[in-house]
């Protein structure tokens, strides 16, 4: 039988778990359990950032547009994933075993690799967001948004984990393969529902770069880790701007 509280707990986890929205109690294995449920809220996130987008395309500059655009969807987030692209790009760079690796991951400060990151990361978001108006930009946040975080799915389900921590429950709940299944069928039918093969272009190259995330992160940290996961859906959704952008 349907229970539709229990639906509502599950959907508020995960919705606090990746915003800093305070709908509900965010429970850490809670959200792992439902992490198929991270396109769902990537369609609430490019909603809500979207609408916002195309509204302020209608009477400011398109470069003005992008940066708070750009500043919105990095604030929403609590600016973890941002944070996440900044240390991954410091780990990656430093030269060392796998440990100390992981060890300037694990570091709170900045290096000079995460800045660089940072800068071309907000860069290439906001001039790719300052090509496109109206209902173009709200269609490219809405499925960049979606895109972003089934490529974090994609990311966790095929593991394995850098360490033990706050990642491992969910790269052990996405160990079921119905769950990626369902997040699939999720973003698939979204972005179908535009009749857009831009849509399907931007999701194909960012399924690409995952995959090459999650090669390169098991090659150089043993596996995967919140940072990692992160930097998964800024360099997906910046992808998928990207193409927008040039398509």
């Amino acid at each position: 039988m349907w229970d539709g509280g229990s639906m509502f707990k599950q959907f508020s986890s995960v919705f606090s778990f990746l915003t800093i929205i305070p709908v509900g109690n965010s429970d850490l294995q809670t959200s792992a359990k439902h992490m198929y449920l991270f396109p769902v809220i990537g369609i609430v996130i490019g909603l809500i950032i979207g609408f916002a987008g195309w509204g302020l395309s209608l009477f400011l500059e398109p470069l003005i547009v992008g940066l708070l655009v750009a500043a919105g969807l990095v604030l929403i987030t609590g600016i973890h994933h941002t944070d996440g692209l900044s240390d991954f790009a410091d780990g990656l760079m430093v030269k060392g075993t796998k440990e100390r690796k992981l060890e300037v991951m694990k570091d709170p400060k900045v290096g000079s690799a995460g800045i660089i990151s940072i800068v071309f990361y907000v860069a290439a978001t906001v001039i790719a967001l300052s090509f496109m108006r109206g209902f173009e930009l709200f269609y490219a946040i809405l499925v960049g948004e979606i895109i972003a975080k089934f490529c974090m799915v994609i990311c966790t389900s095929i593991g394995p984990s850098a360490w033990q921590g706050s990642n491992s429950p969910f790269i052990e709940s996405m160990r079921d393969r119905k769950k990626l299944t369902i997040a699939a069928v999720i973003t698939i039918s979204t972005i179908a529902l535009f009749q857009n093969n831009s849509g399907f272009v931007a999701l194909g190259v960012a399924v690409i770069i995952t995959l090459i995330i999650a090669g390169v992160s098991r090659r150089s940290f043993g596996g995967i880790s919140g940072d990692i996961l992160g930097a998964t859906n800024e360099l997906a959704r910046v992808s998928a701007f990207l193409v927008f952008a040039s398509l």
